[in-house]
């Protein structure tokens, strides 16, 4: 094998960092999300100052990252000696599994035809709970209509579920089927996308992701041997974090509702390729780092395997 094509992967690792240096406290989440929860959800502060330092960011920054974001409430920290243990919060392991269940799952779902509409009458939520309702449902991708309106064509079901228990609002609200009303013409629903979700600027998220890694397929198959186990954690680290950034705002909306050649389609195939093509060495770069340690460190879970549809293990 030419040695170019050896050191090809490589450098284009070394220039993405160079051109989009991740920020540590969100890629600390993302590691988090990623790669610590399949081994237990917690991890030495040794071990998460060596996972980060293939990216770049020295002790300093990851002693000032998982201190705020111990503050900020996702993380606990424990000392014992000289040694800190940090772990999700358990109030903060819900919202990782949501969070990443987006991530591993296709953007694009099958439809029945029919909308959910969620909303409250008038009074019925504290401006309190109406506020963070409306940011939970936004998060999942529902459309306000109005304060008290929400609506979306295929939610997740546990998820909404979930939403409405967790700000005890199931007595206070209604849920509804809306279909396409058949006997007296009017607008179609499928226009509703374009009113209220900025499919334009969720379409420029995935294809700068798509710019940014669409060459890695072709450098992986073309120098196999040259993805070591620390270049294939640091790929697919930073694969799951820019796709979670593009991620962030898309509704999952039907297929049937979306434009022709949805980017965000293309954009989650990347990913899944990629994620497969690197995993399994990554896994071994992990347990190296988690092990050095603590020789006792959880192997990966079986939830892990699930992930895309399905990991050979």
């Amino acid at each position: 094998m030419p040695r170019t094509q050896s050191l090809a992967l490589q450098e284009w690792t070394t220039r993405y960092l160079d051109e989009n240096p991740p920020r540590a406290k969100s890629l600390v989440m993302t590691l988090f999300g990623d790669a610590i929860r399949p081994h237990g959800g917690g991890l030495w502060l040794g071990s998460l100052i060596r996972l980060l330092a293939p990216f770049g960011i020295n002790d300093r920054l990851v002693r000032t990252s998982v201190f705020r974001l111990a503050e900020d409430g996702w993380l606990v920290g424990r000392r014992e000696g000289r040694r800190s243990l940090y772990t999700l919060r358990d109030t903060a392991v819900q919202r990782f599994t949501r969070a990443y269940k987006r991530v591993y799952s296709p953007t694009y779902l099958a439809w029945s035809g029919y909308w959910t509409l969620v909303f409250a009458a008038n009074g019925r939520l504290n401006p309190q709970t109406r506020s963070e309702l409306r940011k939970e449902l936004s998060w999942e991708g529902f459309a306000a209509l109005s304060p008290t309106v929400f609506i979306h064509p295929n939610p997740e079901r546990d998820t909404l579920q979930e939403i409405l228990d967790a700000y005890h609002v199931r007595q206070d609200v209604f849920i509804s089927a809306m279909a396409q009303g058949r006997e007296i013409e009017g607008r179609p629903l499928s226009e509703l996308v374009s009113e209220y979700w900025p499919l334009e600027d969720i379409s420029r998220n995935y294809q700068e992701f798509l710019s940014h890694f669409g060459p890695l397929p072709a450098l992986i198959r073309t120098a196999p041997s040259s993805v070591t186990p620390e270049l294939a954690f640091t790929i697919r680290s930073l694969v799951v974090h820019e796709f979670r950034r593009a991620l962030l705002h898309d509704p999952r909306l039907p297929i049937e509702l979306l434009p022709a050649d949805w980017a965000g389609k293309m954009a989650y195939e990347l990913c899944r390729d990629l994620y497969r093509a690197t995993y399994r060495r990554a896994e071994q770069y992990i347990m190296t780092a988690l092990r050095e340690e603590d020789p006792d460190a959880a192997p990966t879970a079986d939830f892990f395997f699930e992930r895309f549809g399905g990991l050979p293990r």
